[in-house]
């Protein structure tokens, strides 16, 4: 059986035409039936959307940010989000197909993600949030060189265009990764 790193991908930046598919990619992942295919899914802590097309489209046409999408065949596979702040890049906005988790993709878009972050912008970290209650998601991103900072920042509670919470205690634990030129 052929893995998901054995077909070619293509990494580019999303275009306004891509904002549909983005969003199901998105909600694919995280939320409802569909995201427990994958194991980032998000169904039992939160319901309701993950994203919208107008917060895709702002990530898409903000100067300091791009939506790097991932082709694999011709169709949209994952995405990730990075922004240029200053000294560091923020990564979000992170998905891939569910039918697709568990085979390594993950770990080669992140790598890119991070080499872009470097050459296109020159800088040396990389900062993500994740809902601290997401200890397997946290513990892979630890594999991957990210460290807990223990900084909390508030879950948007009441605001439903970041999900509806399904529990009282979630929050963001910023993770940083120091970007070297052989990471």
């Amino acid at each position: 059986m052929e893995s998901a790193t054995d077909a070619a991908l293509t990494f580019r930046d999303a275009t306004d035409a891509d904002v549909d598919a983005l969003v199901a990619l998105i909600e694919s992942a995280y939320r409802g039936d569909s995201s427990r295919a994958g194991w980032t899914t998000e169904a039992d802590i939160l319901q309701g959307q993950r994203t919208d097309p107008e917060g895709v489209l702002e990530v898409i046409t903000s100067p300091d940010s791009r939506l790097l999408t991932v082709e694999r065949e011709g169709r949209i596979v994952a995405c990730c989000q990075l922004e240029h702040r200053g000294t560091y890049a923020y990564f979000g906005m992170f998905a891939v197909s569910p039918a697709l988790q568990g085979a390594g993709l993950g770990r080669t878009i992140i790598a890119e993600a991070e080499r872009r972050a470097r050459e296109i912008w020159g800088v040396e970290e990389m900062h993500m949030t994740v809902i601290s209650v997401r200890e397997d998601l946290i513990a892979w991103y630890e594999r991957r060189g990210y460290r807990r900072t223990g900084r909390m920042t508030p879950f948007p509670y009441g605001d439903e265009r970041f999900g509806i919470p399904q529990r009282d205690d979630l929050q963001f634990e910023l993770l940083v990764k120091e970007l070297t030129r052989a990471s």
